[in-house]
């Protein structure tokens, strides 16, 4: 039985990755409780390690959120994210674990990049400026997994999921992401007979949205292909895969997508004065589909299981 740790157990994609793995395969999965781990600390983690005779890692362990919580902490966002994923791929290099996946995110890419964004592009733009500090992190982390393989041999992979959400989402009414922040303004909207709900930037930025199961689903679909096959997919200029939808929607679709799965018939007011973000980012996920995976839940039922969750837990 393979001992296999989840980082970021407890966050929306750790979880998810956690579901799947006990639903699907017998696997022994082990987790680290951030009162007795910090990731943040080398010591923590290498002691870690050293105790639990780790064979797989997934990597899902990040300090996460929207466009808010990226400028109003940015030292934190650049400093935590660079200290988990260094600390966590260090640590099982040293403790012999010889694979390995990291999970990304789309912010990678230039703000301008091409459309849909391939892995190609990775570092041949700028970056959005509201996010850059963890862009910066996470492509520190592709490079560490890319150099730790060529160095020592490993087999350490990394994904760049477009933007998820779903059960275990972070509903925080300022540094939550767009989909739980929205769902939440808008549900308290009905709650309160409120006939507006006011929304950041214009709604007109382009946005592709994967549903969490889907996103778990597709990292053990990866993690699990014969390393020659997972080498055959990537190009050799190329250390990552897209992993996405293939379908956009605009901010303002979005809204109202969200207000019909709510029942809320109000309006949706833009404040303009706000920063839209990248104004379009959507992963070609040709390698992803070529590998014969696809994604099961579109945005209408992903959104449907999303809410019912939050009523769950509210």
């Amino acid at each position: 039985m393979n001992k296999v740790f989840v980082a970021g157990h407890n966050g929306m994609v750790g979880s998810a990755i956690c579901r799947r793995l006990e639903s699907t395969y017998n696997y022994k999965i082990v987790t680290a409780d951030r009162r007795n781990v910090d990731l943040r600390n080398q010591s923590d983690v290498h002691r870690f390690f050293a105790d639990s005779e780790i064979d797989e890692v997934y990597l899902a362990a990040a300090k996460v959120g929207g466009i808010h919580a990226n400028q109003s902490y940015p030292a934190e966002f650049i400093y935590d994210n660079l200290m988990i994923q260094n600390n966590i791929i260090h640590g099982a290099y040293l403790s012999g674990v010889k694979k390995l996946l990291f999970l990304g995110s789309s912010c990678i890419y230039p703000r301008l990049a091409d459309q849909p964004i391939s892995e190609e592009s990775l570092l041949t733009g700028p970056l959005e400026t509201t996010n850059e500090p963890y862009a910066v992190a996470k492509i520190a982390g592709i490079k560490m997994c890319e150099s730790y393989n060529k160095q020592y041999g490993l087999d350490y992979r990394s994904v760049m999921p477009t933007n998820l959400y779903g059960p275990g989402d972070n509903y925080h009414p300022e540094n939550s992401h767009v989909i739980p922040g929205l769902m939440r303004r808008i549900h308290e909207a009905k709650k309160n007979q409120q006939r507006k709900v006011r929304a950041w930037g214009t709604g007109s930025a382009l946005r592709e949205f994967l549903f969490v199961d889907d996103m778990a689903d597709a990292c053990i679909f990866l993690m699990n292909l014969l390393e020659d096959r997972y080498s055959s997919l990537v190009p050799r200029n190329v250390s990552h895969i897209n992993i996405g939808s293939g379908v956009e929607v605009s901010i303002k679709e979005l809204c109202a997508l969200i207000s019909k799965t709510v029942e809320y018939d109000g309006e949706i007011e833009w404040d303009e004065s706000k920063p839209d973000g990248t104004p379009r980012k959507l992963l070609n996920c040709d390698l992803l589909s070529s590998a014969g995976w696809q994604p099961s839940y579109n945005l209408k039922d992903g959104l449907a299981l999303t809410y019912s969750e939050f009523l769950n837990n509210a």
